[in-house]
């Protein structure tokens, strides 16, 4: 074998990326291996035509975790973020959802009453509940990896003390999160528009429609990293999403750590039930005390460690794991600004076309069906408003976000249907941006597929599983494996499919490092 590390980590995302530096300033000689040619898989900035430069997975870094940057030092590593004075602007109704929730609340005044009085209300709450997500998807749980119910207990304490809810509002807490999110939503509000533009919202990522039970839950979530205008969190980097990828690696490296990108594993190397390191494809073998995988948990476990090392009914739960991916983008070179009435501050955050909850939910009954629907919900965003190192002088890149696009097409396959998605995204938003399609220079369309195909992402799944009900907490990635340490010594899952989930927050791999090192020695 060639030159030990102490642990060799799979992935070189933000998740993997923030597990070496965390481990290479404990002390411990680690080795990053990805197998693309550059860091970040789907959360990644690419110049995709010349002098343009999109997010091409993931659209910005919304749930980065604000203590993870710190613990890291990464603003000294170069990393820095753009101010977002809008969280969403509504195409149909053009309300405009601020950072500011007093701001929404008095403008929100021109289109309901009620509602602008409600809003400020809401926001709290739902910033109240997503900082006790947050303490609970920071919390790591020494010895608990195979015991749920004290996990359980250990994350229902956290819960309880955050804001101090008491009995209470522990319960409000819990019954709030299994709800459909327009449950929730028609608890607050009486206007569609604005309901629409939260449920698109509360369906990100996810192959359930908003009267889906827990959908609730995926409203709140988006809500963890805090400043979210009622909305959701976004926090777009400087220089696109590879400059947060640079400032991990820096951190990593200047901590001891080294990184190998074009390094494909073909397997990992199991002596006596204990991981021993890595085979790469061409043969090479790199030995290691620890693994730490932050690829899917069916990739790390089964395709790579091999399913003979695992109970039969722990194989079957692993292939049962529902990834569903659901989500297309569609990036477009602009050789100007959008004629979309609004003004050019209000389309610096998500530009959302979602004119009701239920407009979402038909959206998704084409899609569960294998359709693409000829009403798509469509959240864009043009970063080189904000920035303007993203494009050349005078032009803008835009990206459009589709939902949903499912994975398994009823009718052809996506190498297909993919500029059938690109024509149906643009023609969709000339009708608010006449003229747009002129301003066309350059479209690329990603699909599901090519998620899959190209980023790493099981059937095009960003979260690497849906974050519905039945796969979270404890049962995340599946029941017994959700304290971070696989059944096999030695191994550890610190990728999206791991506690808390997907949505570039940096925690599963960052807590993954902290288990790994309370048990390696």
């Amino acid at each position: 074998m060639s030159g030990a590390y102490d642990i060799i980590v799979l992935g070189g995302d933000p998740n993997g990326l923030a597990a070496s530096a965390r481990l290479a300033r404990a002390g411990r000689r680690v080795l990053v291996l990805e197998r693309r040619d550059a860091l970040g898989g789907a959360t990644t900035s690419e110049e995709l035509f010349p002098g343009f430069h999109f997010n091409t997975g993931w659209p910005d870094a919304g749930l980065l975790d604000a203590a993870l940057v710190n613990k890291l030092d990464l603003a000294s590593h170069g990393l820095d973020f753009s101010d977002i004075p809008v969280a969403a602007y509504a195409l149909d109704s053009g309300i405009t959802l601020w950072r500011d929730v007093l701001r929404t609340a008095s403008e929100l005044h021109e289109h309901s009453i009620p509602d602008a009085q409600a809003f400020v209300g809401y926001a709290q709450e739902a910033a109240q509940y997503a900082a006790i997500l947050q303490r609970m998807a920071r919390l790591e749980p020494p010895g608990l990896a195979h015991r749920p119910l004290r996990l359980l207990a250990r994350w229902a304490g956290v819960a309880l003390a955050a804001r101090r809810l008491g009995p209470r509002g522990l319960m409000d807490f819990l019954r709030v999160l299994p709800m459909s999110a327009q449950h929730y939503l028609e608890r607050h509000f009486q206007s569609e528009a604005l309901k629409g533009v939260l449920a698109a919202a509360s369906v990100s990522e996810l192959m359930q429609g908003p009267r889906a039970a827990g959908t609730s839950f995926k409203l709140v979530y988006g809500q963890l990293a805090g400043d979210s205008g009622g909305y959701r969190s976004a926090q777009r980097v400087k220089g696109g999403l590879a400059a947060l990828n640079r400032a991990l690696a820096s951190a990593a490296k200047g901590a001891g750590g080294d990184i190998r990108t074009g390094a494909q594993v073909q397997r990992i190397l199991i002596e006596n039930y204990r991981v021993a390191g890595v085979e790469l494809a061409g043969g090479e073998r790199i030995a290691a005390r620890a693994i730490l995988s932050t690829t899917s948990p069916e990739q790390t476990l089964l395709d790579w460690a091999g399913g003979p090392q695992l109970q039969p009914r722990d194989v079957r739960r692993l292939r049962n794991i529902k990834y569903q991916g659901s989500t297309a983008t569609v990036h477009l070179a602009l050789s100007g600004l959008p004629a979309f009435e609004a003004r050019e501050e209000q389309l610096s955050g998500d530009i959302v076309l979602c004119p009701s909850p239920d407009y979402a939910e038909r959206a998704y009954d084409a899609a569960k069906y294998g359709q693409l629907s000829a009403e798509p919900i469509l959240i864009a965003r043009i970063p080189s408003l904000l920035d303007s190192s993203l494009a050349p002088t005078g032009q803008h890149a835009m990206s459009v976000t589709v939902r949903y696009a499912p994975y398994q097409l009823r009718d052809g396959d996506w190498d297909q249907k993919r500029e059938t998605l690109g024509d149906l995204v643009v023609k969709t938003l000339e009708r608010y941006a006449p003229g747009l399609g002129q301003l066309v220079l350059h479209r690329k369309v990603i699909t599901p597929l090519d998620y899959e195909r190209d980023y790493g992402l099981p059937e095009g799944s960003f979260t690497h599983g849906q974050m519905g009900l039945d796969q979270l907490l404890t049962m995340r990635p599946i029941a017994g494996f959700a304290g971070y340490r696989a059944p096999i010594d030695g191994l550890y899952l610190g990728g999206d499919g791991a506690h808390p989930g997907g949505g570039v927050s940096g925690l599963p791999g960052y807590n993954a490092a902290g288990q790994l090192l309370r048990e390696v020695r």
